[in-house]
């Protein structure tokens, strides 16, 4: 069979939230009202680290690239959702949901690598202090958080191509609402099992790897926070790594209880509201839980707001 003779249908339905038809507005509402929560307050933290010199430190880099992404995850995803809840027109095109694919595998398998990376800046920080000016230059950042990005593209490219380029000739409709891996697969018209174990591979190598890796970190940060003498380096040590660790626990629980699962717990109403928490809630908690417990953010905004009362007042 030839490949332009493969893909058969022009549209996908996403069935979304069809059935809940009595609180499409109620759920419209708040899928808005997270979804600029998520704009507004990660874009504010692009803003304050870029003109706030104080900021210019690994760890503020590396949240520079988390709030980044989280504004792309969230994008992927939210703006044809509420369309849809508004809309009696569930359609998105062929091509539409391959894109919505890969930039949602992108942003998330990014986000992954990335989270890791933060946990390893965090153990060179509190565990080797004296070295970490050294390890974590300038340039060891760029790297590190490059190598993230490329994973990512890698990755999202490679599963989006990989599905798309499969027979869909059936049924063009999913109960979810957006074009999530599973749920797109099933609609596939041959044997999917290469791809399924594509997808295994992928979830342990950027999911399950970098969730040990963050483990190990904060083995060794917890334990070398503990053999320190005084009380307030302690409370200071855990206050630096807990907005990671909040965000990490946030993250990777939605991820692992969504895809590492087997097949037969899958259900599309348990993904559906899962799938909630980690494309709309989640993105919108990161500049709430790095700007509650940060005194340097906050300092930032505060001079910020200062600088332009100034401005205002001359």
């Amino acid at each position: 069979m030839k490949k332009e003779n493969w893909t058969c249908l022009t549209e996908i339905v996403l069935l979304g939230f069809s059935d809940f038809q009595s609180i499409r507005e109620l759920l419209f509402c708040l899928v808005l009202i997270f979804y600029l929560m998520s704009l507004m307050g990660n874009s504010l933290i692009l803003i304050l680290i870029i003109f706030s010199p104080t900021l210019h430190t690994p760890m503020y880099f590396f949240l520079w690239n988390l709030s980044f992404l989280e504004i792309g995850y969230t994008s992927s995803i939210s703006p044809k959702m509420l369309v849809n809840l508004l809309s009696d027109n569930q359609n998105i095109s062929f091509w539409g949901c391959e894109f919505q694919m890969c930039f949602f595998i992108l942003f998330g398998i990014t986000e992954c690598c990335l989270l890791c990376v933060m946990a390893y800046d965090r153990y060179v920080a509190i565990c080797k202090p004296l070295q970490y000016p050294c390890i974590m230059n300038l340039r060891e950042c760029a790297k590190l958080a490059a190598a993230s990005w490329v994973i990512g593209v890698s990755v999202g490219l490679g599963q989006s191509i990989s599905i798309f380029t499969l027979p869909f000739c059936g049924s063009n409709r999913i109960s979810h609402f957006f074009c999530d891996l599973m749920p797109v697969l099933r609609l596939a018209s041959t044997n999917t099992y290469k791809n399924e174990a594509a997808i295994a591979t992928v979830t342990v190598l950027f999911i399950l790897v970098p969730l040990l890796l963050i483990l190990f970190s904060y083995i060794l940060i917890i334990s070398t926070i503990l053999t320190m003498p005084l009380a307030k380096n302690r409370r200071k040590a855990f206050s630096i790594c807990s907005s990671h660790l909040t965000m990490v626990c946030i993250f990777y629980g939605t991820c692992i209880v969504t895809y590492i699962r087997p097949n037969s717990e899958y259900t599309m109403d348990s993904s559906r509201f899962l799938a909630l928490l980690y494309t709309v809630v989640t993105p919108s908690l990161n500049p709430i839980i790095y700007s509650l417990r940060n005194k340097e953010i906050k300092a930032a905004f505060m001079k910020s707001v200062t600088r332009k009362q100034l401005f205002f007042t001359e």
